[in-house]
This record gives structure tokens, sequence and C-alpha cells, in this order.
């Protein structure tokens, strides 16, 4: 019987114990990482329909409006954040993951029990204990442009440019007039795609922590925990 004058915090954990723990938070944190990485494939496919979808219906009559292509970059930039958002998410996840399989497992099957980062389990129990995201939302969101949605957009602006070209509302008139959309002035138009694609490349290649790979993101923790133990 177990002693009613002891409780779990005075009871030290046996190796078996331990080690049977740190599997079971190992599977659930893949389980995890592996369904937000699948809202990330969600959403990815997401914005290839709405590209696909737009740039058919843009180009397929020559009575649709270029402001359907506008339509389609503000949709693709939501669905830009709404993956960074999910991509933080999944980093959380990811990140414990591979500090356990960096420090637990990989020193089984090397046959070398010596961790290669310091204090590695009471930085995965404060992370448990005080969740935080691993990279900065500009972080996730520049990882996933570069990552997948670059094309996407450039897709979009030629698409844009072409409508102009090959279906000219007003046939004859200045290719600055065929950017007007109905009663609003020529410049608003590019004036709006010039502030979405400035903002794209400012998150591209503005001074900035780069996003992250877990691997150097653990380097990098590595050295404000003092020497392997």
């Amino acid at each position: 019987m177990t002693d009613p004058g002891k409780n779990f915090e005075d009871t030290p954990l046996s190796r078996a114990e331990y080690i049977a723990g740190l599997v079971h938070l190992y599977r659930g944190e893949v389980y995890r990482a592996t369904q937000w990485r699948l809202r990330l494939d969600t959403t990815t496919n997401w914005s290839i329909l709405s590209v696909m979808a737009l740039v058919t219906f843009s180009l397929g009559e020559p009575g649709h409006s270029h402001a359907a292509v506008l339509v389609g970059m503000a949709l693709v930039h939501t669905f830009l954040h709404i993956e960074a958002r999910r991509y933080r998410y999944f980093m959380v996840w990811q990140h414990r993951v591979r500090v356990m399989e960096r420090n637990f497992y990989g020193p089984i099957i090397s046959r070398d029990l010596q961790s290669p980062s310091a204090l590695w389990g009471q930085r995965v129990a404060d992370d448990l204990l005080r969740p935080r995201f691993p990279i900065t939302k500009r972080q996730a969101v520049r990882g996933r442009l570069i990552r997948n949605y670059w094309p996407l957009f450039g897709v979009l602006l030629l698409t844009w440019l072409l409508k102009l070209g090959l279906h000219p509302a007003l046939p004859g008139a200045p290719f600055w007039q065929q950017m007007a959309l109905g009663a609003l002035p020529f410049w608003v138009a590019p004036a709006l795609i010039a502030c979405e694609y400035l903002y794209l490349l400012w998150i591209w290649l503005a001074p900035s922590h780069h996003a992250v790979k877990v691997d150097e993101l653990d380097d990098e923790l590595d050295g404000l925990s003092g020497p392997p133990h």
C-alpha cells in the first residue's frame, strides 16, 4: 500500500518512470506538431486554389474587371497571415520535439549519453509551464512568404498586368487610364498594389532576425544556458 504520509513531490521518480513519462510526452508533442503541420498545408491549398480561380476568372472574359485581381491579392494576403499564425503554433510543438530528439533520443541511439545541449530538460519544463512562441510574428510571415507565397503574389501581379494589356476597359486609351476602377481615379489601384508589394518586400529584406530553424534556435538557446552537462 502507498504510504499516506507521502505525496508525489516527496517520492523521487525511478529511471523507468522518467523514461516512460518522457516517451509519452514526446508522442503527444509529435501528434500536436503533425496536426498543426497539416493546417499549414490546408491554408496553402486554399491560396493556390484561390489564385487559380481568380486568374481563370480575370483572363477568361474581356468584360471582367481587373478589380478581381486586387481582391485576390487581399485574399492571399489574409491567407498568408493565417498561415503565419499557424506556423508559430506549429513551432511551439516542433521545437519541443527537436529538443527531445537531439538531447534524449539522439544520445541513446548513438550510445553516447552525454546530451549536446545544456539544461534541456529544464528548458522543456519551463516551456510547458510558461509556453511561448519561439519565433516572432514577422519571422513567421517571412518564413511562409519565402516558402510558399511569393510565387502566388508574382502570379497575381502578372495577371493584373496582362488583364490591363489584353482586355483594356477603354480601347485606344493610354495604359494608365485602364487602371481606373469605376468612378475611382486611375491611381488608386496601382497605389494599393504598391503598398502591398512594398510591405512584402520589407518583410523579406528589412534587417531582422531571419526565421530560424528549430536546430538553430536550440543552438542559440544553448549559448544562454552555460556549458553542456
